[in-house]
């Protein structure tokens, strides 16, 4: 991952507010840093710090993984149209 100002500037924002929220004690030279960084996110309530992470996980190339897929309703059927999965 190369260190720039943004990403510096993100991992200090998300150091600071996850120390006020959820009183984590991470330093940037940490080895896994990003990681702890990324964990404390997921666990967040706050809706700017699970953005920070998304951020920092965008900057450091580990996108989360997506989300597991709904099940459709038990009366609904569901079709593919144009790649996008449909309610019929």
């Amino acid at each position: 991952m190369e260190l720039n100002k943004a990403v510096i500037d993100c991992m200090r924002s998300l150091r600071r507010r996850l120390r006020d929220e959820q009183q984590l004690d991470i330093h940037l030279d940490q080895p896994d840093a990003v990681t702890a960084m990324l964990a404390g996110c997921m666990n967040s309530n706050d809706e700017l710090t699970r953005e920070l992470g998304r951020q920092l996980a965008v900057f450091s190339d580990r996108l989360p993984a997506p989300p597991p897929p709904r099940a459709a309703s038990s009366g609904a059927t569901v079709r593919i149209y144009r790649g996008q999965r449909v309610l019929a």
